[in-house]
């Protein structure tokens, strides 16, 4: 028997590709997979990072290529390079923190294409170009923030992700008779060197903490894990769904 029918978690023999693969989640993402057996394409808008990233992947067949979705001609580019594809993973993404009085139209903009409009036009795109095989797999790294809860200051943002889990849903009913199914992983806070700048302190982060009933934050593995779920055979007639991964937050 092969790989994939002794462990339908396998991504063995299959091509993925990982928008926002150069830090953090996406990161995680595009190595456990390379773990998993798949091929795995890269794409970031930081070459030396996305670099960092391929030399900590296993196997080989790897690849990169250098891309800001935010901007269409990359995104062309970046579809006509993709080969044919089992899984897409749209991970790229910023946070902007303001309180809303002070939202502004650049700042709304620029998250909204980001977070939004970018990932769901590159994905329309490799469906039109017929990048993505029959049963392939698109999965959204979305947030619970905007769809399960909020915090202060971060409007745009979950603006942002709660526009992802409505269109993911609408794509899966869309996207069925073509066999691809759709899906997002909707983390809680995950531990990223988005805390490295000090803006937060080591005592927040442990009362905040103290909030999750696990009583810690995530790894980028963990997103990572559910993700593979996502795009393997193990979730075949899963479609439409958001994974929340949270240690329990959305419970409180």
């Amino acid at each position: 028997m092969g790989s994939n029918q002794l462990n339908p978690f396998s991504l063995l023999g299959k091509q993925i590709l990982v928008t926002g693969a150069s830090s953090g989640i996406g990161r995680a993402i595009a190595t456990e997979c390379s773990k998993m057996g798949a091929k795995v394409i890269i794409t970031a808008r930081n070459e030396e990072r996305l670099q960092e990233t391929l030399s900590q992947m296993y196997g080989d067949g790897h690849s990169l290529i250098l891309a800001d979705l935010a901007v269409e001609r990359d995104r062309i580019s970046l579809v006509e390079q993709a080969p044919k594809l089992d899984g897409l993973v749209n991970c790229a993404g910023i946070v902007r923190t303001l309180l809303f009085p002070f939202v502004d139209a650049a700042s709304l903009e620029e998250v909204m294409n980001v977070n939004f409009t970018a990932p769901t036009l590159f994905s329309a795109q490799l469906v039109k170009n017929k990048k993505l095989v029959k049963n392939a797999s698109i999965v959204f790294i979305s947030s619970i923030s905007g769809n399960a809860c909020v915090w202060g200051g971060n409007s745009m943002y979950s603006a942002s992700k709660g526009a992802i889990n409505g269109v993911m849903k609408n794509m899966a009913l869309d996207l069925a008779a073509k066999g691809i199914r759709v899906n997002s992983v909707n983390p809680g806070m995950i531990e990223t060197h988005i805390f490295d700048g000090g803006v937060i302190d080591e005592e927040q982060l442990v009362e905040d903490k103290k909030r999750y009933p696990l009583k810690r934050y995530g790894k980028p593995e963990e997103v990572a894990y559910a993700t593979i779920y996502l795009l393997s055979d193990a979730s075949s007639w899963v479609t439409g769904s958001s994974l929340v991964i949270d240690g329990g937050y959305t419970l409180n």
